[in-house]
């Protein structure tokens, strides 16, 4: 029987190429099998890339912690219209007129005559203190003088002192005129010989003015000494 097959392979060529074409397909579908045995093991490793995509879950969930901890944002301080912060307000007052910053209270001609004494001067004659104008005046001597010399115009805003006439006190001061908002002084003018009884250089007339709220001289007022000139002492 072995030898009918041998010699039945022999004479049929064909039919030996057939199972040798058959051996191969048997042992291409059994590598095949492997191959897939192979993929299906890989596929059981799974696991490891399963655990890292969990890590990074992990690590995004405390990102969203921490932004979401964020602090509260501040009340920006107020601003003004041009931009900037805007400045502190505060109270402002006008200054007031140069002639009130020292002023002194006198009422009525007692209370003038009573701030010339004050001052260490007597009132030569309170008539000339009129009440009902504006600008006021009064002349005073310097208490204790001897010889009557040394007088000074005292000059009044309503019932509030304003000053003198002069820095320094001259021999002999007169009121010529008087208005509302004008007072006229004399003085006497010296030559450096004369006596204080004798000025030979007769006199002048200078004109005090009130002109919102300054008192001001409209010429120009005697030196109180002078060696070469005439002066009011």
């Amino acid at each position: 029987m072995s030898g009918e097959y041998h010699g039945a392979m022999s004479d049929n060529p064909l039919g030996a190429l057939s199972a040798s074409v058959l051996g191969i397909a048997v042992g291409l579908l059994l590598s095949a099998c492997g191959s897939a045995t192979t993929k299906t093991v890989s596929v059981a490793n799974a696991p490891t890339a399963t655990s890292s995509q969990s890590v990074t879950t992990t690590q995004s969930t405390t990102n969203t912690t921490t932004t979401s901890s964020a602090p509260a944002r501040s009340t920006p301080a107020p601003t003004s219209t041009g931009g900037g912060t805007a400045a502190p307000s505060t109270t402002r007052t006008a200054a007031a007129p140069a002639f009130t910053e020292q002023e002194t209270h006198a009422e009525g001609a007692s209370g003038a005559a009573a701030l010339v004494r004050a001052r260490g001067y007597t009132p030569n004659n309170t008539a000339e203190y009129h009440e009902n104008q504006t600008l006021r005046v009064l002349v005073g001597t310097r208490t204790g003088s001897s010889d009557g010399y040394g007088q000074q115009a005292f000059f009044f805003l309503g019932d509030h002192y304003l000053g003198t006439d002069t820095k320094e006190p001259s021999a002999t001061v007169k009121v010529v005129s008087q208005s509302d908002t004008e007072v006229t002084l004399a003085y006497a003018l010296y030559r450096s010989s004369d006596p204080l009884s004798s000025p030979s250089g007769g006199q002048r007339e200078v004109t005090f003015q009130l002109n919102n709220g300054q008192l001001t001289p409209l010429q120009p007022i005697p030196p109180a000494k002078s060696s070469t000139g005439l002066s009011r002492n």
